[in-house]
């Protein structure tokens, strides 16, 4: 059987729960999740189970899934159902692939679930990525734009990725030959563990975390799974946290900034900490160089 999977994970919950206590919180997380349900619903999807702030259903083909994740981003971004302070924001990340499984009872497993799971935990808040097989069963008046955004690996395989562009997407989010020609003259070395590593117009995104699939592997307990992604972004390189704990980036001329579930910009020289601040010097550090030739 084959089937498109949609996981949809609420960010920034965690601070959600610190700020209200479990019983508050987890009001909001669920009425989130209630509206998510109507409309899969609406979609014609089904709803597999809900892993405490994540959900997890499948569509019987892929543009009911996608336009579904346009649904609830629209959704979310227009609603903010009792957030008692501004600085409290829930998104939602998605993540949708296209591929067999197998179904046992009233649960879904199989690569398309595994490889699902990895595209929602390389989402950034208010993203939806999905894969190759997913866009080339489009129809082709189904109204969906897309661009391409990354690739993954998974131990089912590599996977390209394309970004649902759900939204009017402005000036500076899109690219350019002229932006284009810019990225070659840029470079960052990243460096952890005697493995090294170079980001430029060829190579143009590395993962990060403690998951052996990552382009950087860190062993520290605290690091996530799949726990951040550096991206180049119009002549930029953008870090992108998707953990659990955070991550600390020291950079040289600027103040250090926790990250977790955003991005930050590396412009200089510096070291990245996964789940916790350590030094130039510690053995779990990233540390990176920023090369631009003008």
């Amino acid at each position: 059987m084959t089937l498109a999977v949609l996981f949809a994970d609420i960010s920034g919950s965690r601070s959600l729960y610190e700020s209200l206590g479990d019983i508050e919180a987890l009001k909001i997380v669920s009425s989130c999740i209630t509206v998510f349900s109507g409309i899969v619903a609406d979609h014609q999807g089904t709803i597999i189970k809900t892993i405490g702030d994540e959900v997890m259903c499948t569509f019987k083909k892929p543009d009911q899934a996608i336009n579904a994740a346009i649904a609830i981003q629209n959704t979310q971004d227009s609603t903010h159902v009792g957030l008692p302070d501004d600085e409290i924001t829930l998104n939602v990340r998605i993540g949708i692939h296209w591929g067999p499984v197998i179904k046992q009872s009233y649960d879904v497993f199989g690569d398309a679930v595994n490889v699902a799971s990895k595209i929602v935990s390389m989402a950034s808040p208010k993203q939806i990525l999905t894969t190759k097989s997913s866009v080339d069963e489009l129809p082709k008046a189904s109204g969906i734009d897309i661009r391409h955004a990354d690739r993954a690996t998974t131990s089912g395989g590599k996977y390209t990725i394309y970004e649902v562009l759900w939204k009017d997407m402005d000036e500076a989010t899109m690219l350019s030959n002229d932006i284009t020609r810019q990225v070659i003259y840029c470079r960052l070395h990243l460096e952890h563990g005697g493995k090294e590593l170079y980001l430029d117009s060829k190579q143009t995104y590395a993962t990060l975390g403690r998951h052996s699939d990552n382009d950087l592997v860190v062993g520290d307990i605290l690091a996530s799974r799949s726990h951040a992604r550096i991206e180049l972004r119009r002549g930029t390189f953008v870090l992108i946290d998707q953990s659990t704990n955070g991550t600390y980036v020291s950079q040289e001329g600027k103040s250090p900034v926790f990250v977790h579930n955003d991005e930050v910009v590396l412009s200089a020289n510096g070291i990245i900490s996964m789940g916790r601040e350590t030094d130039h010097e510690s053995d779990e550090a990233i540390r990176f160089t920023y090369e631009y030739q003008g």
